[in-house]
């Protein structure tokens, strides 16, 4: 059975630790916490244990791949200087991953976003299908959302507005494109 792979990326206003953008850095585990519980949720990129010390461009990410950002990340890549924002994770449908990006935290976080990140020039999101043994990896992620932003959506990369069906065909999410309130 296939399975959804959504990634997401955003540039923060300032690093990590800033005062300005530490309200988005203390919901992020709470977030992701609440994702972790969400119906059809399978897995997300977590680095190893015990590499707190390590940049996350340098901590070992399992099956997930070694950490890397799409080219449009202009900041830095030491602990005092990253400034993206980036997840990575699997689902069994589109319909789920719809209901966790717009509702509870997220949709909290959402609706923020203009007070933490810069406006986003590319993708904040990408979405593709996967086999059911396939982990997406991180330079996948890039890819994907490279693709996204070049070309538009389609099977390679879509979005929740624009999302397709494993075979590729156009689709919709029972009414996803009047609800929804969020990124493009």
């Amino acid at each position: 059975m296939p399975r959804v792979a959504f990634t997401t990326f955003a540039i923060l206003k300032k690093p990590y630790g800033d005062p300005e953008v530490q309200a988005f850095d203390d919901l992020t585990p709470p977030t992701f916490e609440e994702a972790e519980g969400s119906p059809g949720f399978i897995a997300r990129a977590k680095e190893d244990p015990g590499q707190s010390q390590l940049t996350n461009f340098e901590r070992h990410w399992g099956d997930w791949g070694t950490f890397d950002v799409p080219r449009f990340y202009t900041g830095g890549r030491t602990n005092e200087t990253d400034s993206r924002a980036s997840t990575l994770s699997l689902w069994t449908d589109l319909e789920s991953v719809f209901s966790f990006v717009y509702t509870g935290l997220h949709r909290k976080a959402l609706s923020s976003r203009h007070e933490w990140f810069l406006k986003p020039e590319w993708p904040s999101y990408a979405v593709w299908w996967v086999s059911d043994t396939t982990v997406p990896t991180w330079a996948d992620a890039c890819r994907r959302l490279e693709h996204l932003h070049d070309n538009g959506a389609s099977p390679v990369a879509f979005t929740l507005r624009q999302p397709f069906t494993p075979d590729g065909a156009p689709t919709r999410l029972n009414g996803a494109a009047e609800r929804q309130q969020g990124p493009r």
